[in-house]
C-alpha cells in the first residue's frame, strides 16, 4: 500500500499555521514544525494578555484616581468610601478620565466626599 502524504487537507492545515507565523524570525515563519510551536506559544500569550490588559488598566485607573484624590486632600480608600456613602455611582474608568481631563469636576466630587465624611 503506498504512503499517503495528506494532499489537500494537510496543505490547507499547514498553510493556516504558516499564515499566522508571517513576520516571525527565520525558520519560525518558514518551517511548519517550528512555526507551529511558535504560533501555539503566541496564541497562549495572546490569551493571557487579554486577561492581563484588564488588570493593567484597572491598576492605572486606581493610580490616577489616587493621585488626584491626594491632591484634593484625601486618600484613595477614603475617596472611594465617600463616593459609596454619598450614593455617587461612577466606575474607576470614568473617575480616572475625570482626574486626567477635567480636574475641576473631580475636585467637586472630592469636596462632596469630604462633606459626607465630616
Amino acid at each position: 500500500m503506498p504512503r499517503a502524504k495528506g494532499g489537500f487537507k494537510t496543505r490547507r492545515r499547514r498553510k493556516k499555521i504558516l499564515r499566522k507565523a508571517r513576520g516571525y524570525y527565520g525558520g519560525r515563519s518558514k518551517l511548519f514544525r517550528v512555526a507551529s510551536e511558535a504560533v501555539d506559544h503566541a496564541l497562549l500569550h495572546a490569551y493571557d494578555d487579554r486577561k492581563n490588559k484588564k488588570r493593567d488598566f484597572r491598576r492605572l485607573w486606581i493610580i490616577r484616581i489616587n493621585a488626584a484624590a491626594r491632591a484634593a486632600g484625601l486618600t484613595y480608600s477614603r475617596f472611594m468610601q465617600g463616593l459609596k456613602t454619598a450614593g455617587i455611582i461612577l466606575d474607576r474608568r470614568a473617575l480616572a478620565e475625570l482626574a486626567v481631563s477635567n480636574i475641576t469636576q473631580f475636585n467637586q466630587l472630592a469636596e462632596s466626599v469630604k462633606q459626607q465624611t465630616a
